[in-house]
């Protein structure tokens, strides 16, 4: 799991800074990873999101996928209705920590060219959603 807050605030450094909890949406649709690609589309139309939360058997986040990504696999000659979402996703990742300022964040984000970013407790299991506005 890759999280993006890397650098502590030491006591001596300015106030305290909004954080990514304080930003976040925690109204993120979730889904399983063994829900196939049908199915998650369905699943985001129905919530008008652009994105889910994906979590593995133990509850634990695993990834954030769009609907370009899941489009983009629909429409590939290999598609067949049986694809999971574990079939089409790497490795886990990014996530970031509630407690990341969102100076890093606003920071990391374009750098790493994410227009969402989950947020993720210590054991990892989602929190919600910080999105950039477009």
């Amino acid at each position: 799991m890759t999280l993006v807050q890397m650098h502590p605030h030491s006591a001596s450094a300015t106030p305290v800074h909004k954080t990514v909890a304080d930003a976040m949406d925690t109204a993120e649709p979730q889904v399983w990873d063994d829900m196939t690609v049908e199915v998650a589309l369905s699943v985001m139309a129905s919530a008008r999101a652009g994105h889910l939360l994906v979590c593995d058997n133990d509850g634990l986040c695993t990834h954030l996928v769009t609907q370009a990504q899941l489009t983009a696999v629909r429409d590939s000659c290999a598609y067949t209705d049986r694809v999971q979402l574990r079939d089409i996703l790497g490795d886990r990742g990014p996530f970031t920590s509630p407690m990341t300022t969102m100076a890093e964040a606003e920071h990391v984000m374009p750098y790493r060219r994410l227009d969402a970013l989950p947020v993720v407790d210590e054991q990892g299991s989602a929190l919600g959603v910080l999105a950039i506005a477009r």
